[in-house]
């Protein structure tokens, strides 16, 4: 059967895929192996650039067009060839590699030196860096425009509502007035902080070898000053280099990144929860729309069915973040590979997360 949206077995790729689509150049398939080129082809260039490392002389600048144009122009016809060699590998990254062979062959500069793509990394060198660039654009470019977008329509309907008296209501029962303002107000100060928590988050990646000890640097160049030239190599990627690492990142920044978003999610689930009992208490009525049919047997009815979907997402996505922080963090000795397929999900919870927000 053809995958499509009829046909994907999870409904992010499904039922939910045009409110997920800002998500696939990121996180899927395609997303990853366009960061592993773009992480392999600047260590590239950075070993170009190194005094020390005489067999990889300074490229010109037609070499390093072509380089750049390999990252900039990266398509899903890449991927798609990069999954062919893997097929023979049996290995993502080394594949990764490969395509890199194939693509500076036709230049005599380049495909000379063609053996030193992936000099001295393992694969973790690649892959935790394509991971952080991943987390970096998700959070800067898809997250937090979601969540400032939520907080300015709250703080909107604060100020509109400040003069509107309600009653409070604790243990489910009448207490003493509040304004609705006042309880919009509430969730967006909420909401603030932890958007806050989620934008300070330190994004962290290395580029030390196997084990994490420079190894492979050190044996073939150990005049160098490896822990500078890995310093200013990942900071070059915009991310903050870990100088204590053992073979994996040991992704204790994803831990805290996705522990933030979910006390978020958290949040505006207590909101959506909240928002439903002032719905069936009548202080808020909502709109009905030509066309659409509330219930399939009861046609007088607008169900809530908006912040209820947001609920369910919310609780998925947070149930994802919780195993994710969690599992990520914990390695037997210097790596075991459970990382790598939990890895994999990390736009699953983010795209659940996504769901709701366009819902609430």
């Amino acid at each position: 059967m053809e995958l499509s949206q009829l046909t994907a077995i999870s409904p992010v790729d499904g039922r939910y895929a045009s409110k997920t689509g800002e998500l696939r150049s990121i996180f899927s398939e395609y997303g990853l192996l366009k960061y592993r080129v773009e992480v392999e082809v600047r260590w590239l260039q950075k070993l170009s650039k190194l005094d020390g490392i005489t067999e990889v002389p300074d490229f010109s600048p037609q070499s390093h067009k072509l380089l750049d144009s390999i990252v900039a122009e990266f398509s899903v016809d890449d991927a798609r060839r990069i999954k062919e060699i893997e097929r023979t590998t049996n290995h993502d990254v080394k594949a990764v590699e490969y395509f890199l062979k194939e693509k500076v062959a036709d230049n005599s500069e380049l495909n000379a030196i063609s053996e030193f793509i992936h000099f001295a990394c393992t694969s973790e060198d690649i892959n935790n860096l394509s991971h952080a660039l991943m987390c970096t654009e998700a959070r800067d470019t898809v997250i937090l425009p979601y969540c400032d977008k939520l907080i300015d329509a709250l703080k909107d309907l604060a100020r509109e509502y400040r003069s509107i008296p309600m009653m409070a209501r604790t243990h489910g029962q009448p207490a003493s007035p509040t304004t609705m303002g006042k309880e919009m107000a509430n969730v967006a100060v909420r909401l603030q902080r932890q958007r806050d928590q989620i934008a300070a988050v330190t994004l962290l990646g290395k580029i030390n070898g196997a084990v994490g000890n420079y190894n492979a640097h050190l044996s073939a160049y150990p005049e160098l000053d490896w822990h500078t030239i890995s310093e200013d190599f990942v900071t070059s990627l915009g991310i903050t280099w870990n100088a204590f690492t053992t073979q994996i990142e040991p992704h204790d920044y994803i831990a805290e990144l996705f522990d933030a978003i979910a006390r978020f999610n958290t949040i505006l689930l207590d909101f959506d929860r909240d928002v439903w009992g002032y719905i069936a208490l009548g202080h808020f009525k909502q709109k009905t729309v030509a066309g659409e049919i509330g219930s399939s047997t009861m046609p007088h009815k607008v169900n809530p069915i908006d912040f209820e979907n947001s609920e369910g997402n919310l609780g998925i996505a947070n149930a994802i973040f919780d195993h994710l922080a969690a599992k990520l963090p914990v390695s037997r000795w210097q790596r075991d590979l459970t990382d790598s397929t939990v890895l994999r999900n990390l736009g699953v919870g983010v795209g659940y997360a996504v769901i709701a927000y366009q819902a609430t």
